[in-house]
């Protein structure tokens, strides 16, 4: 239990009755930016079995005896300790595993009161994850003026405005990466997106990004084996001194040299 002289905070299980708010997410924007960020975060293996991250979901307290609900765009919990399957609808920190470290709101023309630091009841935004969450970070990201900001807890509880690096991207201790924006194409939207670098400066990709960079490295690899193919046969040597040479069967020489014919002639 935390007590302050105002507020008192438990972390109660949610009744079964409780009905969530069934607040409609605000564009098809917010929920593409969650899901890219998780993506690279689970193909990168940065994930922990334990952790949780959300999208637009439940994350529940108890406030001077009046439960209390927000659903962050996007959210990291390090670790829970209960089954998934009991945090399908909600998830109240403590009671079923640790505080989010990280939490993500994502801007649109609809004013969704992230910067909100009222505190009588319901709270805002700001005031639950600063005051009653205690979230270490918290990011306002506005994808139509690529406007990024981070803040992070201070000594004394309260969010402060951090410095981006000389790349415009901030540090997350959490997750051992850098967040910034970056300009591209995702799921037939063009514009801008959150990505992860890792402190080495690579970006971490998304599942369709990797598939592309393995065709292409087996793009280039076939291109390199068939001019091998091709210059050892001009200078005489046999399919099968060919396939010897290079370590490859005596059928894939000839399919090689088979389609290198086909594409030659199809040239002229």
């Amino acid at each position: 239990m935390i007590a302050t002289p105002t507020l008192t905070v438990t972390w109660e299980k949610l009744p079964d009755d409780f009905k969530l708010p069934d607040d409609p997410v605000d564009n098809i924007t917010q929920p593409q930016l969650a899901a890219a960020l998780t993506d690279s975060l689970a193909l990168a293996d940065r994930l922990p079995e334990r952790s949780l991250t959300t999208t637009n979901y439940a994350i529940c307290a108890t406030v001077n005896q009046k439960i209390v609900v927000k659903a962050p765009d996007w959210c990291f919990i390090p670790a829970i300790s209960v089954s998934r399957d009991l945090v399908e609808r909600s998830y109240t920190p403590k009671l079923q595993g640790d505080l989010p470290v990280i939490v993500m709101e994502f801007l649109s023309e609809t004013a969704g009161g992230e910067y909100s630091v009222k505190p009588t009841y319901p709270p805002g935004k700001w005031f639950f994850y600063e005051q009653i969450l205690q979230v270490p970070h918290y990011v306002i990201f506005d994808p139509a003026s690529d406007t990024l900001e981070l803040y992070q807890l201070d000594d004394a509880g309260q969010y402060q405005l951090a410095a981006a690096n000389e790349a415009g991207r901030y540090w997350l201790a959490p997750l051992n990466l850098y967040l910034g924006i970056w300009s591209g194409t995702r799921e037939k939207r063009t514009g801008s997106w959150l990505r992860w670098w890792t402190p080495e400066g690579e970006l971490l990709p998304w599942a369709a990004e990797k598939a592309e960079q393995a065709q292409q490295r087996a793009e280039k690899a076939e291109a390199v084996q068939q001019a091998a193919i091709a210059k050892l046969l001009t200078l005489g040597l046999s399919p099968e001194q060919v396939a010897s040479s290079l370590g490859l069967a005596v059928e894939a020489v000839a399919a090689e040299t088979e389609q290198a014919e086909v594409e030659s002639s199809e040239g002229e």
